[in-house]
């Protein structure tokens, strides 16, 4: 799915919007009562008057997880990118990272042993900072 297309429907659901009011909006801005089909620069005209109407996006792109030690994962992730030890400090380049270690897809699906290493490894990583 298209992240703007993505952002749409969260802020749709975020501000409570029925389909109806979802559709004026869209009308209003873009001439077009569904977002299928919408070009890029359309989406991002709705994702900005959402905005306007008080829609806050989430800050950054991970999850928060209930696991304290798939938590710690992500905060050396990004305090490695940070510190420039890592160039892609992404939710993508993480999972590439954790399939490549253990051959699991996503830090989320890491039992504590498994997760375990992979916290060593990028503690010592961002100690190289």
């Amino acid at each position: 799915m298209n992240p703007a297309l993505a952002k749409i429907h969260i802020a749709k659901k975020e501000l409570r919007l029925d389909d109806d009011a979802y559709r004026d909006v869209l009308e209003r801005i873009t001439g077009k009562r569904s977002a299928k089909g919408l070009s890029e620069k359309n989406l991002k005209l709705v994702v900005t008057e959402f905005k306007r109407l008080g829609w806050k996006p989430k800050v950054g792109n991970f999850q928060k997880s209930n696991k304290p030690y798939v938590r710690m994962i992500h905060s050396l992730w990004r305090s490695c990118y940070n510190k420039g030890v890592i160039q892609n400090g992404s939710r993508q380049a993480l999972r590439a990272f954790v399939k490549n270690r253990n051959g699991i897809a996503d830090p989320d699906f890491l039992t504590f042993e498994q997760a375990s290493p992979l916290i060593e490894a990028l503690k010592e990583m961002e100690a190289r900072a």
